[in-house]
């Protein structure tokens, strides 16, 4: 059978989702300790392969396997076994072939920079540190101009294999609680570095380096170097994916 987990992590460990030899990865984990508990080889396929250091409340893994334990306990075992910054937040079958990668579906992922004058040091795991004041609404407005259909070349990691770079970002949204920037961006898919290189414009925007206007001009370059630098990984946690026709 097919099972579908979501898994949650604090990637600070972490070279990343995807198994490479330079590193502890969240796949190797996940492989490594559902091997031992089914008794068989198993590899699991995400749905996003997070970088390292980013964080995620919900990324999709699934898996085949021939065990007789029901899909919805394998959970239950696996966090059993697994270190405490993965948790599995749930396991269920799917139908064979389902692949979260190939499925209509709505990614969201939150950008969390802390904007105060000290660094705190409860928050140094999961939010960049940005001492310069920012102006929420100039970063509010300049979001505004990445919603929609776009060739999104100018917020792509230099180098990446993609057959197209155009996206369709369904909301791109900059909210502020206490000394808490949240850039929250949901959209039908995401190239390398996207979102974090678009919060490295959304901060250089709020700075006033660049106008708010100027984000139309750096999509219409389609030019990495036109964009902002690209924000530290940490600041960003994928919060989940939303799925059609799919238990």
């Amino acid at each position: 059978m097919r099972v579908k987990m979501i898994v949650a992590y604090d990637g600070t460990n972490y070279k990343g989702w995807q198994v490479q030899p330079n590193g502890i990865t969240i796949e190797e984990v996940l492989n490594k300790n559902l091997s031992n508990l089914l008794g068989e080889q198993i590899v699991v396929s995400g749905a996003s392969r997070t970088d390292s250091g980013v964080h995620s409340l919900g990324n999709i893994a699934v898996f085949d396997t021939n065990t007789r334990m029901p899909a919805d306990k394998i959970a239950f075992a696996l966090n059993q076994r697994l270190p405490e910054d993965i948790v599995v937040q749930g396991s269920c079958e799917v139908e064979d072939g389902w692949h979260p990668r190939y499925q209509n579906s709505r990614k969201t992922y939150e950008y969390r920079i802390l904007n105060r004058t000290f660094r705190m040091p409860t928050r140094r795991l999961d939010t960049y540190f940005y001492h310069y004041p920012l102006d929420v609404e100039k970063m509010k407005k300049a979001a505004s101009y990445l919603e929609g259909e776009h060739d999104f070349k100018s917020f792509c990691a230099i180098g990446a294999q993609v057959k197209t770079t155009v996206r369709t970002i369904y909301a791109c949204d900059v909210e502020k609680e206490g000394d808490i920037i949240t850039i929250r961006v949901t959209g039908n898919g995401f190239l390398y570095n996207m979102v974090r290189i678009i919060a490295g414009t959304l901060v250089q925007v709020g700075g006033g380096a660049i106008k708010p206007e100027a984000v139309k001009e750096i999509l219409a370059k389609k030019d990495r170097s036109a964009a902002g630098p690209t924000a530290p990984a940490h600041g960003l946690t994928m919060m989940g994916i939303e799925f059609e026709n799919v238990e």
